[in-house]
């Protein structure tokens, strides 16, 4: 499919596909003449680039873990980073609720 039917079943913009094509986080598509054919696992692609970046993951942290092998995305290496985000996150919950039961201790001791 061409780029615009990318950009309209991923919700990027033209300029944004392009940009992860030149930063190598998708590989470069295959032509017809002049015009750059991508397909379903390009799409996959830039939908987890689309929501890794929802999540505040770096294009710099995702370059890290989008690793091709015969061009093909290593998805093991993207679970294994995905779960270590969760795991990340789960962390930053847990000093959170750390934080609110101070502040919560703090709330019951002022006698107002």
């Amino acid at each position: 499919m061409y780029i615009g039917e990318v950009s309209k079943n991923t919700g990027l913009s033209i300029k944004a596909i392009r940009f992860y094509e030149e930063k190598k986080l998708i590989p470069k598509p295959k032509r017809d003449g002049r015009y750059r054919i991508y397909d379903q696992s390009d799409i996959d692609i830039l939908l987890l680039i689309k929501e890794a970046k929802s999540l505040g993951i770096t294009l710099a942290k995702l370059k890290s873990i989008v690793v091709y092998s015969d061009g093909q995305l290593d998805w093991v290496e993207v679970k294994e980073f995905l779960k270590l985000q969760r795991n990340l996150i789960v962390e930053q919950i847990k000093a959170l609720n750390l934080k609110i039961e101070k502040i919560d201790d703090c709330i019951n001791q002022i006698n107002v």
